[in-house]
């Protein structure tokens, strides 16, 4: 993957913060993400729904993507080390 396309946050979206190369955790560290909430009723897989620079950024990629807020929990991405 090249630089650039590691800088696109939305190639991030589905994907477990696990799955992500060393090239895109550097370049996404500090972003907010967000994770569906587990529970009980639903075993969520923990995935990136949607990322920004900021809460509002993730707020209005999940609003783009017609998932609602509420159902979300939001982070910061730590560096990989």
């Amino acid at each position: 993957m090249s630089a650039a396309a590691a800088r696109d946050p939305r190639q991030a979206i589905g994907r477990s913060p696990d799955a992500l190369t060393l090239e895109e955790r550097f370049a996404f560290t500090g972003k907010y993400v967000a994770y569906e909430i587990y529970t009980p009723e639903r075993l969520p897989l923990r995935r990136i729904e949607a990322i920004g620079d900021s809460l509002g950024g993730c707020l209005r990629m999940l609003k783009e993507r017609g998932l609602d807020p509420r159902q979300y929990e939001f982070r910061r991405l730590a560096p990989p080390y």
